[in-house]
C-alpha cells in the first residue's frame, strides 16, 4: 500500500505562496495520476488540481492560473505551487493516488482515489 505526506502548509497572507508537497513511499508511483483536494471547514472535499501519469496537468477553476502542479517520478513526488492565494483558499489540502494504473483521468472523481495522505493545512488571512 503506498503512503502518501504531505507537506508545506502554512499561515499566509493573501497574495501570498506556498509550495506543497506530497511525497510517496512503500508502493509504485509510476504510472499512477495524483490529484490535489482540498476541504474547507463545513464544506465537501473538493478538487483542486491533478497530474497524469504523463505529466497532464488538470485544475479546478477556482484555482487556475494561481495553482501549477508537477510531478518527480525520480522523486516519487509532486508537487503544487500555489500563488496569489486568496482567503477562500483556506482549507485542508490532501494529495491522493488513483487507484488505476496508466489511465489519464477524465474525471478527478475521489471515488477513484484510494491512497490519501493526512493532509496540510493552508490558511489565507485577508
Amino acid at each position: 500500500q503506498v503512503r502518501l505526506v504531505e507537506t508545506g502548509g502554512g499561515l499566509v497572507q493573501a497574495g501570498g505562496s506556498l509550495r506543497l508537497s506530497c511525497a510517496t513511499s512503500g508502493g509504485t508511483f509510476f504510472g499512477y495520476a495524483v490529484g490535489w483536494f482540498r476541504q474547507a471547514p463545513g464544506k465537501e472535499r473538493e478538487f483542486a488540481a491533478g497530474i497524469s501519469w504523463v505529466g497532464s496537468a488538470r485544475y479546478a477553476d477556482s484555482v487556475k492560473g494561481r495553482f501549477t502542479i508537477s510531478r518527480d517520478n525520480a522523486e516519487n513526488t509532486v508537487y503544487l505551487q500555489v500563488n496569489s492565494l486568496k482567503p477562500e483558499d483556506t482549507a485542508v489540502y490532501y494529495c491522493a493516488q488513483d487507484t488505476r494504473r496508466f489511465i489519464n483521468p477524465s474525471s478527478w472523481d475521489p471515488m477513484n482515489f484510494g491512497s490519501w495522505g493526512q493532509g496540510t493545512q493552508v490558511t489565507v488571512s485577508s
